[in-house]
């Protein structure tokens, strides 16, 4: 979708948007199963009398990511007089059972777009570190059995933040193009057996997060030294870096703008 308005007819509406990525392709239409995009324009024409209706995001998660408060637009036909209420409970229930859901929906303001007005994207890793296997959370999770120290991975974590070519972190398959991001925030604190990794910045790299996780947990497990991520950094090559984290231990937690939309 291009950045600008509303086809004639039509008004634009931001919704703030959960869902498990569990069985699901990820956020963008794929020929090979369902995803999140799908479902929620399919629900979205089912309230708008079956008419076409286009969706723009903040953030493509991938298959098996989930996020807690992705932020969407989309576009409605203006003659259905909806209000925010019923757009947000009537997408929620044609949704069903899909485990996506609507928890906030308000008329978009003249210009603003979901992904090219966003300033942030916070993302939530979480390890489960224990012997024994995930079960409740197992799709939530990267279980990792060996005893991580999340004060080592904290420490190295703080040498990658600001701005840096993110070579090493990077997926081969990343269509960016340029690999310099700005790392704004990237925390590791333990609550009893999960360890979180909480990242922010403007804009990702295609499958920074997990890979930043996959590194991390071998400073954890002591594997590698504290220095050596700085140094895997600075050497912008992939082969350098840790294994890609798996993707059920991803969640998109928050969408920054310069004025909340839902406010």
């Amino acid at each position: 979708m291009e950045h600008d308005g509303p086809a004639q007819g039509y008004r634009r509406w931001a919704l703030k948007i959960e869902y498990d990525g569990t069985g699901l392709v990820g956020w963008q239409r794929q020929n090979n199963g369902l995803s999140v995009q799908e479902l929620l324009e399919k629900a979205a024409s089912r309230l708008a009398g079956d008419a076409p209706v286009m969706s723009a995001t903040a953030g493509r998660t991938d298959a098996g990511v989930h996020a807690s408060a992705m932020v969407v637009q989309l576009d409605l036909p203006e003659q259905d007089r909806l209000d925010a209420r019923q757009i947000r409970d009537g997408i929620s229930f044609h949704l069903k059972p899909h485990r996506v859901a609507v928890l906030e929906a308000a008329p978009a303001s003249k210009g603003w777009h979901a992904r090219f007005s966003a300033i942030s994207r916070r993302y939530r890793y979480t390890i489960l570190n224990r012997p024994t296997r995930a079960v409740l959370n197992a799709d939530h999770v990267w279980h990792v059995r060996r005893p991580l120290d999340e004060v080592a991975m904290h420490e190295a974590a703080r040498t990658l933040l600001g701005r840096h070519d993110f070579s090493s972190f990077r997926a081969a398959s990343c269509q960016a193009s340029s690999p310099v991001r700005t790392l704004d925030c990237l925390n590791v604190t333990r609550d009893g057996m999960l360890i979180y990794l909480d990242v922010e910045a403007r804009s990702f790299l295609h499958h920074q997060v997990r890979n930043l996780a996959g590194s991390l947990q071998l400073v954890g497990s002591g594997q590698w030294p504290i220095d050596k991520l700085r140094t895997v950094l600075d050497a912008c090559d992939r082969r350098k870096a840790g294994p890609t984290a798996p993707p059920e231990g991803l969640c998109l937690v928050g969408v920054g703008y310069l004025q909340d939309p839902f406010a």
